[in-house]
């Protein structure tokens, strides 16, 4: 690990103008690029105290042994040159959006005397026109198979091609009208571009011109009788109509834009495209990257378009490009974006509308692809069986910890707290064993000494457990095992009557803890206090991604690349996930509480149609016993008791508008519009038992 004042530049060294710096490693690598408006005020940021540098970026400068840079005129030439020497050095502490295919594009080859319409992937060639990108190749060619019909333009390739020319007999398609047949001369060179013309215009969206030309040319030949032709020319418009369905019109026509969103988490990002021509979705692509640098959306936006944009120019760059957020500063960027295109570029965040809409649906696209790569990543046995031998190594563990259980406390500015458990075996997550405790030792915000409590709590019950099983009797005052007529053994204890496991019967290799040093300290003291001494304890902080072992003044730092920090993540945002799940769960039944619910053999029935009738409690509590008889199904027992039984309930607190800090005049069970009480809450979506 190298110390970064050892090649830190001299004062005044550094120019204060903009340019492009590189890291190398001591073997004289490039493992980091970036780009500066001055690069005096950028690379001194570089080299201040390590303690106050973001982890991801301490990683990079204690791995680096210099610094280089390039002074430019313009934050546009910096610009394209972080991006030329990113694809030049690929350096491993950049972000990198890597793709695990590559997309095909419809292609149609202008360059050629017979231009021919075909699938291609890679890199884009000159003299090629391009449409899409496409999720599937059998998606272009279903495309293609429907446009064939109206425009018969050349697929075959150039062995094909060449063989039907010297045979003098066309190939198939040449036989049943979906292609010219230029090959045996029946259309000119001319002719056939001509057609291959008409193909583009159709793809870029300029669809409605053919369908009246064909529908104007089937009603000639209708009236002359010519069916057999009319009936040609109707299943042609039918084949393009089909086909201009497959790219349903989203934005007005004559709208050329590409919509880019973002989802991302703390180790990881997911972009999504849709490219859209003529009003019309043409092409989706996506990438995954890992976030190995300190980083921004806006940044991950700009790296987004350089990835896009860095090859492309003319019309491949759009006039408006559509983000969840700009890139600082963004003039550069558009002014690079109006470089590549020849023209002005539009780079905006979307306010209203249409494009809004479909910007939502490019942005719930991301999130489940970034919910789909890490669903795969989890499944690997190979990464699994990795990310727990890091673990192990990282916590100087014996052996992989098969067994985790996480836990999180959870509380609303220290009301409703509550702690879940979670646990994860073998790497994945084991629901049926989810516990969720509520904190009955103390009142009030105390997360430490809340997590003292679940922790006691829970390992208490494993002692109890353990010691009905007969674990702790000497060797020779221990019942047998039971065996079965197959020689498994059974009545271990470890299984209730139903063959259930029983609540807390296993433990954990690993017990993980939702904070830092204080929570870990007190997950370490209650197993001592209990005697426990072979279960691991870590904790891990969220706003660094740091792992605290108990007793050390230091966190362990994990690579954020590592396959131990993605599941350790994992583990601790489940347990953030179900714990916040019980305590909105509890809220929302608080909420809900009535003193009606206190009146014996009051049904929800009756109790609704006594709200609907007088609007609110408040309402209800100043009524009168007849007043309250002229409720339908009320008698005058049910209500002296309703009465008596809000007289003795002491009034609820008022209700107070979150979002204004208004207090509102009616208490909790308002009738909305609907009739319907209004209640407040989330619904409750647990899983796993309470304790």
């Amino acid at each position: 690990m190298a110390d970064p004042s050892s090649y830190r530049p001299k004062p005044g060294e550094i120019p204060d103008s903009p340019g492009v710096y590189r890291f190398r490693d001591e073997h004289r690598r490039v493992i980091y690029v970036g780009k500066a408006k001055s690069l005096r005020q950028r690379l001194a940021n570089y080299f201040q105290d390590l303690a106050g540098l973001h982890p991801r970026t301490r990683s990079m400068v204690t791995t680096a042994a210099s610094v280089e840079w390039t002074v430019v005129s313009t934050e546009v030439e910096a610009l394209q040159l972080e991006y030329s020497w990113i694809k030049e050095y690929d350096p491993r502490f950049n972000v990198k959006y890597r793709d695990d295919k590559s997309y095909p594009y419809l292609a149609v080859t202008m360059s050629e005397e017979y231009p021919r319409v075909q699938v291609m992937r890679g890199h884009k060639k000159k003299g090629v026109r391009y449409f899409g990108p496409y999720a599937h190749a059998w998606a272009i060619r279903d495309t293609v198979d429907l446009l064939l019909r109206v425009f018969p333009v050349r697929t075959c390739s150039a062995g094909v091609f060449k063989n039907a020319a010297r045979t003098g007999r066309p190939c198939l398609l040449g036989y049943i009208g979906k292609c010219s047949a230029p090959c045996v001369d029946r259309v000119s060179a001319e002719e056939h571009r001509e057609l291959a013309d008409e193909f583009c215009d159709f793809m870029t969206g300029r669809t409605n011109t053919y369908i009246r030309r064909l529908e104007k040319q089937m009603g000639e030949a209708a009236e002359e009788m010519e069916y057999e032709r009319a009936a040609r020319l109707r299943d042609d418009i039918e084949a393009l109509k089909k086909a201009m369905e497959k790219n349903a019109v989203v934005l007005a026509d004559a709208t050329d834009a590409d919509l880019i969103a973002v989802a991302e988490d703390e180790l990881e990002a997911a972009v999504q495209i849709f490219h859209v021509r003529g009003g019309r979705v043409r092409g989706q692509r996506g990438w995954v990257t890992d976030k190995v640098e300190e980083i921004t959306t806006g940044a991950l936006v700009e790296h987004a378009l350089q990835q896009l944009y860095g090859e492309e120019t003319g019309d491949a760059v759009p006039k408006e490009v559509l983000v969840p957020a700009l890139p600082d500063p963004v003039e550069p960027v558009q002014e690079w974006l109006a470089g590549r295109r020849g023209s002005g570029v539009s780079l905006r965040i979307p306010q209203r509308g249409d494009k809004k809409a479909l910007m939502e649906t490019v942005q719930r696209n991301a999130q489940q692809a970034l919910v789909l790569h890490k669903t795969k990543r989890a499944s690997d046995l190979t990464t699994r069986s990795r990310a727990l031998e890091e673990i192990a190594d990282a916590l100087d563990l014996d052996s992989a910890p098969l067994r985790i259980e996480c836990y999180d406390i959870s509380h609303l500015q220290g009301d409703d707290v509550v702690a879940s458990m979670v646990v994860f075996e073998d790497g994945l997550a084991r629901k049926s064993e989810y516990r969720r405790f509520q904190i009955k030792g103390f009142a009030g915000q105390d997360d430490v000494r809340s997590m003292h409590e679940v922790i006691t709590r829970r390992f208490r019950r494993y002692l109890a457990e353990k010691e009905k099983t007969g674990e702790w009797t000497d060797g020779e005052n221990a019942e047998a095992p039971e065996i079965d007529r197959n020689g498994e053994i059974v009545g271990t204890g470890l299984t209730e009557d139903d063959g259930r496991p029983k609540k807390f019967a296993y433990p954990p290799q690993l017990v993980v803890v939702d904070g830092g040093a204080p929570q870990v300290a007190a997950a370490r003291r209650a197993l001592d206090e209990l005697g426990i001494d072979d279960i691991a304890v870590c904790g891990l902080a969220k706003r660094l991604e740091e792992v605290w072992l108990p007793g050390d003044d230091d966190p362990v730092i994990l690579p954020r690349t590592s396959e131990g920090l993605y599941l350790l993540q994992r583990v601790r945002d489940e347990a953030h996930r179900f714990a916040i799940t019980y305590q909105r769960t509890k809220r929302s039944k608080r909420f809900r509480s009535s003193p009606l619910d206190d009146v014996p053999g009051l049904g929800e029935t009756r109790k609704q149609a006594l709200l609907k009738h007088f609007g609110s409690l408040k309402k209800l509590r100043s009524a009168t016993i007849d007043q309250i008889c002229e409720v339908p199904g009320i008698g005058r027992k049910t209500a002296e008791t309703i009465a008596v039984a809000l007289a003795q309930a002491a009034p609820a607190a008022p209700a107070v508008n979150t979002a204004t800090g208004e207090i509102m005049e009616e208490e909790p069970g308002t009738m909305g519009s609907s009739g319907e009480p209004v209640t407040t809450g989330a619904p409750d979506e647990r899983r796993g038992q309470e304790t």
